[in-house]
């Protein structure tokens, strides 16, 4: 029953500007599920990750001294299925963020409709300054050390930021020396050789792709010949820009960690793809660059944040001049921004949704190890659309149907998945 006493309430767009990010995705999670009509219980759930591991592990480096690492795996709900979600290296990484992140790991998977809930892993590191031998110690040092917990069946691992599939590979044998036997469903985004799946490396950028098709259509813009910017260069920025130039539109803007570039007849996305260094980055290369902040506010029409988190705020919302933003990466909206551009009109479509092409074609690759039975990548590809087709379907109309924006609506579908999985197995 509700205990209007003791209910939390949704905080207001000012206080949630300031609020870090686990605070923030807490917010909207409650928000969600008070327009889904549950109560205080179903908060508590979700609210937090149902496990948090924290692991100190020793890694011997090439010098011969040890090293201590600290690493993570949360694992927010399980009601639907198995956890799933990436292992991040990073020097930032801290326990608040793998737990929010668990949880957007849930919101996706629910949006999809596939039979997860959301896990996220990370080691406090900087592999950028680590060796090739060394970064393999600690690949396999974090797979003994979270061992008990993971599997095919139970919590399915991925690559995040600043892991790829050498590292997943590196786990994956690890893992199957502990077990004793081959699991190729155990960890997702291997090589192929090694039972990954067709499409999965451009399927974030691909992702976004099909979504920002299907915001273009709900604007009536015709997207052959609109204006484009993707802020960031890295994987997911680079092929969507890709995509974008050989669908006929005219990328306008990119820009990397160095800057930003802008030409309003369009940039020759080929030629800057080609001339990057071995770490993505081109803007270098050119005198006439301007910032990532300039590069937000320019002329465009359709504006994809696909770098890193809080570019878009209370302070810049309103003088950004796209119709639709589309976000590659995690978090570059605040809420606050988010409802300064609903009041626009802007069409923003979250990241639990622009984002998820990884984690469904995640999916694939493990369904795939499951049945022994590999898929072409048009196979892959078609699939894929289908997903995500149905899911802005859905999110777009249950926005219209609550009359909120796409950020809420699209937390109110994947919120209800994990909720009614819990219902009905009588946890609340």
């Amino acid at each position: 029953m509700r205990n209007e006493q003791s209910e939390p309430s949704v905080r207001t767009d000012v206080e949630t500007e300031n609020l870090d990010v686990l605070s923030s995705t807490q917010n909207v999670i409650l928000e969600a599920l008070q327009k889904l009509g549950y109560d205080e219980q179903m908060y508590q759930l979700l609210k937090d990750p149902l496990r948090v591991l924290m692991v100190r592990f020793p890694v011997r480096m090439d010098d011969g001294s040890v090293r201590v690492y600290t690493g993570y795996r949360a694992q927010h709900n399980n009601a639907v299925g198995p956890t799933k979600g990436g292992i991040r290296l990073h020097p930032n990484v801290d326990e608040d963020e793998i737990k929010a992140l668990s949880i957007w790991m849930s919101v996706k998977c629910g949006i999809a409709n596939l039979p997860y809930g959301g896990g996220k892993g990370g080691i406090v590191c900087d592999p950028r300054e680590m060796s090739f031998a060394e970064i393999e110690r600690l690949s396999r040092a974090y797979v003994r050390a979270i061992s008990q917990i993971v599997g095919p069946t139970k919590d399915i691992p991925a690559p995040d930021v600043f892991s790829n599939s050498q590292n997943m590979a590196w786990m994956l044998d690890e893992y199957s020396h502990l077990r004793q036997f081959d699991s190729p469903g155990f960890i997702t985004g291997k090589p192929l050789v090694l039972g990954g799946s067709k499409g999965r490396e451009s399927s974030t950028a691909r992702g976004v792709a099909i979504c920002i098709e299907q915001a273009a259509a709900v604007k009536k813009l015709d997207l052959a010949g609109s204006k484009v910017i993707v802020q960031g260069f890295g994987n997911a920025g680079s092929y969507l820009a890709k995509f974008m130039f050989d669908s006929g539109a005219k990328v306008v803007g990119i820009s990397d960690a160095y800057g930003a570039l802008y030409d309003e007849k369009g940039l020759d996305i080929d030629d800057l793809l080609e001339r990057r260094d071995s770490f993505g980055t081109v803007t270098k290369l050119f005198k006439n660059t301007i910032s990532n902040k300039q590069l937000l506010e320019s002329e465009c029409d359709i504006l994809v944040p696909a770098a890193v988190e809080n570019q878009i705020t209370q302070e810049n919302a309103a003088r950004i001049k796209a119709s639709i933003i589309v976000e590659a990466a995690n978090g570059p909206t605040t809420t606050a921004a988010t409802k300064i551009l609903h009041d626009k009109g802007v069409l923003l479509v979250p990241d639990v949704l622009g984002n998820s092409g990884g984690v469904i074609v995640s999916y694939f690759e493990w369904v795939q190890n499951n049945q022994g039975l590999y898929w072409t990548e048009d196979e892959v590809n078609r699939k894929l659309a289908e997903i995500l087709k149905r899911s802005f379907k859905t999110v777009y109309a249950t926005a219209n149907r609550f009359k909120v924006d796409m950020r809420l609506a699209a937390y109110i579908v994947g919120v209800r998945h994990m909720a009614e999985a819990a219902r009905w197995r009588g946890w609340v």
